[in-house]
This record gives C-alpha cells, structure tokens and sequence, in this order.
C-alpha cells in the first residue's frame, strides 16, 4: 500500500486536549482520531472538518460528530504545516460558548510565549 502523504502535522500541546479525549466514548474517540488523520493528509481540508473562528488572531476548530454529539476541538497554525491542538469540548447550543473560545485563545497565547 501506498505511504499516505502528510501535508500536515497535528500535535498536542501539553495535557489540555488528552484530559478532554479521555473523558470521550471510544466511537468519539476513533472519530477524532478519523479526523485527525484526515486533516493531515488532504490538500485542501474542508471546512465541515476545519474552520478558522472568525474574529480570532488565527484559531480555528476541528468539527467533529458522532450521532447527534457534536465536539469541537480548538487548533492554530505554527509555522505554516503545524497543527497544535489546543482544548476540545461537547457542543450543546448553536454557539460556542465564549470561555472555550477564551481558553484556547489563552493557551494558544502560552504557547507562543513558550517559543519565545
């Protein structure tokens, strides 16, 4: 078989997604594992998949559902091909809540602080 070709790579910054995914039912989990792969392997990802948040300095959310849950797991970009996983939450309204978006918006600042 064919090697897939990675036009991205996703990794996780600290803990603050694992705790979110093991909490997770494992048809969820092999879901967000499903996606993941497919995130890093299509050219162009669509936006059912990945979405930037508007208004936000470069965040985006991995869309995922299992059924009738829906999860979202907040990323941003590093250096072009970089997907870093920032947190994941259950959606259960229409709009994601702003503390999530404040989270990932704070550890994506923890993050660039770390590089330096």
């Amino acid at each position: 078989m064919a090697k897939k070709v990675k036009h991205r790579t996703i990794i996780f910054y600290k803990d603050y997604f694992q705790e979110f995914f093991e909490k997770q039912r494992r048809k969820v989990q092999d879901k967000i594992i499903w996606t993941f792969e497919l995130i890093e392997e299509l050219a162009r990802v669509p936006e059912i998949y990945l979405k930037h948040l508007e208004n936000t300095d470069g965040l985006y959310e991995i869309r995922i559902q299992q059924g009738s849950d829906i999860f979202r797991i907040f990323c941003f970009f590093d250096q072009g091909q970089l997907i870093v996983i920032a947190n994941g939450f259950q959606k259960k309204d229409q709009k994601t809540p702003k503390k999530e978006i404040e989270k990932a918006l704070l550890i994506k600042q923890e993050y660039e602080n770390e590089k330096g």
